[in-house]
């Protein structure tokens, strides 16, 4: 179903990603949470490393998860402080992630701090995404470009930035949630969940014939860069 395959899309090339990987590489989890991604480590010298302040609650606005179990965490610490020496790090995974971080880019250089040259840092976040995990949410998201420019700046090689989905999808995924933002925040609507249903189906015919509407907006990006050796 169109605008339904955010979280698949994702889980799916992370999974893949992961699983690609040399038997016994050291990885680090940044920002892992309830650790989804350890299950497809298991080839992997696997750690993971959490701030271990949000608890599925927060502060009770905008989307919240109501549970949230970090009880997997091995190392409990600021994203732009992790007590890992330097480059001993063969693989860095961080997903959906740098939203909730008050300094995206001082994040992307403590995970270089600790990444060996020819490390790979494997990276997902939202391009555009609705305030969730508050208050723990500081940035929308990211753009491709930023992702160029700091990899560039750090010495790295872009080895795959991949859009997840297009702006004809991401509507779509809107569309969907519409009819219960309106529910919670104000009162059921017949009207607007016929309409919605109705524009959907529209666009499900419309999205067969466009392309390239990903460079507007889209879910975010799956980035795999790699560590230069100098």
């Amino acid at each position: 179903m169109i605008g339904t395959k955010n979280l698949k899309n994702r889980q799916i090339w992370v999974e893949n990603t992961l699983k690609s990987l040399p038997r016994g590489l050291k990885i680090i989890d940044v920002g892992a949470g309830e650790c989804q991604y350890k299950i497809h480590c298991n080839h992997l010298d696997y750690v993971s490393q959490d701030f271990n302040q949000y608890n599925g609650v927060g502060d009770s606005n905008a989307l919240q998860t109501g549970k949230w179990d970090v009880s997997q965490i091995d190392i409990v610490s600021d994203i732009t402080n992790i007590p890992v020496e330097d480059r001993t790090m063969n693989v860095i995974l961080c997903t959906e992630v740098l939203e909730h971080v008050p300094d995206p880019i001082a994040a992307i250089n403590e995970m270089n701090r600790i990444l060996e040259p020819g490390g790979l840092m494997i990276l997902t976040a939202p391009v555009c995404s609705l305030t969730h995990f508050a208050p723990y949410h500081y940035c929308d998201g990211f753009n491709k470009y930023f992702y160029e420019f700091h990899f560039k700046r750090l010495g790295y090689e872009v080895v795959e930035i991949t859009a997840n989905g297009n702006y004809i999808e991401y509507i779509a995924q809107e569309l969907f949630r519409l009819p219960n933002v309106i529910e919670k925040y104000g009162n059921k609507s017949f009207i607007v969940k016929l309409l919605c249903k109705l524009l959907l189906k529209t666009l499900k015919v419309k999205a067969k014939s466009i392309s390239g509407t990903e460079e507007l907006v889209c879910f975010g990006y799956h980035v795999i860069a790699k560590k230069l050796v100098n």
